[in-house]
């Protein structure tokens, strides 16, 4: 079967859930809402999906529910990735047979001092020769505390089957070496909408963001305008949609981001435990945030 091409705009969904329990009902009518917008496609048991949280069966049970609420040109990419490359490999094949396009694999990170490229590499390798579907490295070093180097990556990219990565960090600088070091199928996404616009003008090939939650409109318009050559069109969109990233990422977290979903027509609901909602009062100033970016 032919893969879909990996680009565009995709958000990390966030995981609805009342009483503790996965709310299927609520997820679909999420995607009645996010199917309109011209996302290229979905990723399931991301950061923002709480995936740390899941069991093994409720995440099954997600990447099922999404395929079936998803239409068939649409990506599905599942976060299957654990410090474990035994159970890695199984969730991945497992997901795989429910119809996920792509894998999203998280670099391990337990054994910190240990995660050297050849560990990397060793790593990346032993899954990429197991896995049904193709994968892509996730490096979000705010989560892991590990940092994966271009060159690295550049030597992962060599594997038939390491076909992109997801770059969660906002050096740019570094985003630049792995488009740089890179095969020109190798697809470079943006892990991070604060520095999307960037991102894209320096050849990334979509953006896996947080904000396309809420925002999926914009974020896919700052990558039309980019694939225009409309730059200062980009620019301001970009600057319009930092202080809204800037609050469901590093401010408020996944509290945030299921808050500003409530208050847009989607459901969010509660993020789970241990995690906290918001107080009252920064509710307030979140919505100011989203007036402020012409969101409400």
């Amino acid at each position: 079967m032919k893969l879909k091409p990996l680009k565009g705009i995709m958000p990390p969904i966030a995981t609805p859930f009342i009483n503790d329990e996965i709310a299927l009902d609520k997820l679909s009518h999420n995607f009645t809402k996010w199917n309109t917008t011209g996302l290229s496609g979905f990723v399931v048991m991301g950061s923002n999906g709480e995936s740390v949280f899941l069991t093994r069966d409720e995440k099954v049970k997600l990447v099922k529910s999404v395929k079936k609420n998803i239409p068939d040109d649409k990506l599905l990419i599942a976060g299957t990735g654990s410090d474990s490359i035994k159970e890695t490999i199984s969730l991945t094949n497992g997901v795989a047979d429910c119809g996920a396009d792509y894998a999203l694999i998280l670099t391990p990170s337990f054994y910190k001092s240990e995660m050297k490229p050849a560990a990397y590499i060793k790593y990346f390798y032993a899954v990429a020769e197991k896995a049904k579907i193709p994968v892509i490295i996730y490096n979000v070093p705010k989560f892991t505390g590990v940092d994966i180097e271009a060159e690295t990556v550049a030597k992962l990219a060599e594997h038939k089957n390491i076909v992109g990565i997801k770059n969660s960090s906002e050096n740019i600088r570094q985003t630049l070496e792995i488009i740089a070091q890179t095969p020109k199928d190798f697809a470079t996404i943006i892990g991070t909408a604060s520095v999307l616009y960037p991102a894209l003008a320096a050849g990334a090939v979509g953006g896996i963001l947080a904000l396309a939650n809420i925002a999926p409109v914009e974020c896919v318009q700052i990558q039309k305008f980019v694939d225009e050559g409309k730059h200062k069109e980009a620019l301001e969109v970009q600057k319009r949609m930092l202080p809204v990233n800037k609050s469901v990422t590093a401010k408020y977290g996944v509290a945030g981001l299921k808050c500003a979903m409530d208050m847009l027509g989607y459901f969010g609901g509660e993020p789970r435990l241990p995690l906290s909602v918001l107080n009252d009062s920064d509710k307030q100033l979140l919505e100011q945030i989203l007036i402020n970016a012409e969101l409400m």
